[in-house]
């Protein structure tokens, strides 16, 4: 994208490309207006922490987003990076030359995050494919490593089981597994969800949420011999076993705020999805709709479109507006969420997804230290992982399909990884 969204900040799609280039034109902190309550604070970026300790990382996915990302691991100032690891030997040594990463400690090949993990390192920092997040956290497990992973967690229903059992088995082994999610750290959001627990709609009648597919949709280049071409520069996002669809792999970030806010995961869903890109070479789909149902008999309408939103909704992507008999709220990514109407009004302001990547940054070293070990954050994951896999599927199918099914069906999901370099 190359404008922003409906004047609220900087779009999705935006923020990735100023993430990729390791810099961002967001506020440092989140913009709040007339809200009756403090909505809290986020960890400042130019006021770097010290510590007599700094914990070593090693990152595994040194593309845009590992790139950057591990800058601000470095600016947090607990943090120290020991190795890195990609399937693209270049990327590893060129994020290894900007970390102050030893030569012996870039590894590459497929293979390479098992190198990484027996390095020294005391974490990692996860940011490849969704497809590879459960066998690198196994991975880092079985080394002792806490662990840092981006979103989603898996492309599939064995996969998200993976990591459900990992997740608990960290909390054994006193490890800590964290998924970065931002929406549901954000100060302006948390006060929204908040007020929605405590009643300030009345009672939940509907739910509609936005996507946005990436904006103009990922790069979708053709295949080749070898799936190579698809491991970089988000080719992957087009490709169903690899990503986990548009829904699973981008909308979750909405999915998993209206889960996490209601403290409830629908029971079924119904809907259809088509691809629009201009190049189609990947078997993702970029658009959808799909109807969620609560047990309660809530219900949930999502779409995921490309490009841009028109006159009929203006709150834009990565947008969930939520009309109870009393009142309304929105949450958002980076849209303006506000609770009005009904006893608990609130102004709100709009987020801002870095600060709240800093804050995770903050916290996770924060539960290190402490060794706070519960790891809700990527037990929440979870279960929004299944809620955006559940559309996928229903969508993909054009059939009703519940919950319940999927899991039973437990179907994995496996690209083709043949010929490409260990």
């Amino acid at each position: 994208m190359n404008t922003t969204a409906n004047g609220y900040g900087v779009g999705r799609r935006e923020f990735l490309r100023l993430a990729h280039a390791g810099m961002t034109a967001l506020p440092l902190a989140a913009s709040v207006a007339g809200g009756q309550e403090p909505v809290g604070t986020v960890l400042s970026p130019s006021a770097p922490r010290s510590y007599a300790k700094k914990i070593k990382l090693g990152l595994i996915g040194c593309g845009g987003r590992g790139t950057w990302i591990s800058s601000l691991f470095t600016a947090h100032g607990g943090f120290t990076f020991g190795a890195v690891a990609d399937y693209f030997p270049e990327r590893a040594a060129r994020a290894g030359a900007q970390l102050g990463v030893p030569a012996a400690a870039c590894f590459s090949g497929l293979d390479g995050y098992q190198r990484l993990v027996t390095s020294g390192v005391e974490a990692v920092v996860l940011q490849t494919p969704p497809y590879f997040f459960p066998q690198h956290a196994a991975a880092a497990l079985d080394a002792g490593l806490h662990i840092y992973m981006a979103k989603p967690v898996a492309i599939d229903v064995p996969g998200t089981l993976a990591i459900k059992s990992l997740a608990a088995r960290a909390t054994r082994e006193k490890r800590v597994f964290q998924a970065d999610y931002q929406l549901p750290r954000d100060p302006v959001n948390v006060e929204v969800a908040k007020r929605i627990r405590t009643g300030a709609l009345g009672k939940l009648q509907t739910i509609f949420s936005s996507g946005w597919a990436g904006g103009n949709g990922y790069q979708d280049p053709p295949l080749e011999s070898s799936a190579e071409n698809r491991l970089k520069d988000l080719v992957w996002c087009n490709d169903v076993a690899l990503g986990g669809d548009y829904m699973v792999h981008y909308d979750v970030h909405i999915l998993d705020a209206v889960v996490w806010a209601l403290g409830k995961t629908p029971v079924a869903a119904l809907g259809a999805s088509a691809a629009f890109r201009p190049s189609v070479h990947g078997d993702a789909r970029d658009s959808s709709l799909v109807v969620y149902l609560f047990d309660d008999g809530t219900m949930w309408c999502h779409q995921g479109i490309l490009g841009a939103y028109h006159d009929w909704i203006k709150t834009g992507r990565l947008t969930a507006s939520l009309q109870g008999t009393q009142g309304t709220a929105c949450l958002s990514y980076a849209g303006k969420s506000y609770v009005r109407g009904g006893p608990r009004h609130f102004s709100g302001g709009v987020p801002n997804p870095e600060a709240s990547v800093r804050t995770n940054i903050d916290e996770f070293r924060q539960a290190i230290d402490a060794g706070d070990c519960a790891n809700e954050q990527v037990v929440r994951a979870v279960e929004s992982n299944f809620t955006a896999i559940l559309g996928r599927e229903a969508a993909a199918r054009r059939e009703r399909v519940t919950l319940d099914a999927l899991l039973a069906e437990n179907r994995s999901l496996l690209p083709d990884l043949a010929g490409l370099r260990r």
